[in-house]
């Protein structure tokens, strides 16, 4: 099935042909139709399915069919009539990138809100009048205490990677925020686990919801090779640099369980003259976006993150992702490794496990099923 086959209208269809997008993606396939005909969604689906055209594509469409008669005040101020929440900056920048390159041909304003920059801009943008926000639920929260972001108006709301919502600490705040906006509205809630917390919060604020999977909860991607290394903590940097020199994984992403531990695995591979740059909550927008583009652009080697500062990154052709630290949530390994194998192409993930992260691995193999392939044979073992 096409695009035009989900009835997509022509301005949104020309976007998608610029961005070389042809072939919906199976969680596109399930959800734009749903989405088009008014319904709630309870979706899960791992990072890289394409789940944030999902939901832009039909929101833009409705949001166009409604501008003549909805869209605008009497004095032509534009309302908030679609919230995109996400966990992090780097989502939420993601997915008001593709925004703009879907609503490129649409008389549509966006704007994207997260915290760690001046408000000023964000402010300027929300008091000119827009359509769609795409935010952090702690800045939006500022701004709608300091009566800059009115909710009133909205009649879509997508809650993006709710269950890194909650593990970062975010209920709170996404329930004084949800309490702001009407309770008639189109509600869409993504995740890539869903636990129990997860399931209470979505049957609180879903009505009659679709449940739409693309994958088995919690799965690991099936287009990710998984190898694992015994290696003692010690002798972990010396094990990285050993893979990276071996010239058979050029481009990486390697995981750290603390923002310490990220900042010294960069300076150690830069040390040895492997080009390295750490990205974590610590680090500012603009030293994050540098590290980012720099690792997009191949000229940075190495990308060293912690999981916070992971969500949102969105490589094309990845290759390879390494866990450094094996996560002490079984679920946030499968959000590591959904950074590879993306849109058809095959990724390798590999793990380093020492004595004191065995029970983390037992979990891991527990919650996904698969058991990794053992390298035994390597300087460190």
């Amino acid at each position: 099935m096409t695009f035009k086959e989900l009835e997509l209208i022509d301005p949104l269809l020309l976007a998608l042909e610029k961005s070389n997008y042809t072939i919906p993606s199976p969680i596109q396939l399930k959800c734009i139709p749903i989405i088009l005909q008014g319904k709630d969604i309870f979706g899960c689906a791992q990072t890289g399915t394409g789940k944030t055209a999902a939901f832009a594509l039909p929101i833009l469409q409705m949001l166009v069919d409604k501008r003549n008669n909805q869209h605008q005040d009497t004095d032509g101020f534009r309302k908030i009539k679609a919230l995109v929440l996400a966990p992090t900056r780097e989502l939420a920048s993601q997915i008001n990138d593709k925004f703009r390159a879907y609503g490129k041909n649409l008389p549509v304003r966006h704007t994207v809100i997260f915290g760690g920059v001046s408000q000023t801009k964000q402010v300027a943008a929300l008091n000119k009048g827009v359509d769609v926000v795409i935010a952090t639920p702690g800045r939006l929260l500022d701004l709608m205490n300091q009566a800059h972001a009115d909710l009133s108006s909205v009649e879509y709301l997508v809650l993006d990677e709710a269950d890194h919502m909650l593990d970062m600490g975010f209920i709170h705040d996404v329930k004084k925020i949800l309490s702001k906006l009407p309770t008639k509205r189109q509600t869409l809630f993504f995740t890539a686990t869903a636990p129990d917390n997860i399931k209470k919060l979505a049957s609180s604020i879903l009505k009659n919801p679709i449940h739409v999977s693309v994958d088995a909860i919690s799965s690991a991607p099936r287009a990710v090779s998984q190898k694992l290394y015994y290696v003692q903590r010690p002798n972990k940097t010396a094990l990285l640099s050993h893979i990276l020199k071996s010239g058979n994984v050029p481009h990486v992403l390697v995981f750290t369980r603390t923002k310490r531990g990220a900042d010294r695995v960069a300076k150690q591979l830069n040390s040895i003259r492997i080009k390295a740059e750490a990205i974590h909550g610590n680090k500012s927008q603009g030293q994050r976006e540098r590290a980012l583009q720099g690792f997009k652009d191949k000229k940075i080697g190495v990308l060293v993150a912690t999981d916070i500062a992971s969500r949102g990154i969105d490589i094309t052709k990845l290759a390879h992702v390494i866990n450094y630290d094996l996560p002490e949530v079984a679920e946030t390994y499968v959000h590591r490794i959904g950074r590879t194998g993306r849109a058809g192409e095959l990724g390798e993930a590999i793990s380093f496990c020492s004595t004191e992260e065995t029970q983390y691995l037992r979990d891991i193999q527990k919650l996904t099923g698969n058991k990794m392939e053992i390298i035994s044979k390597h300087p460190y073992s």
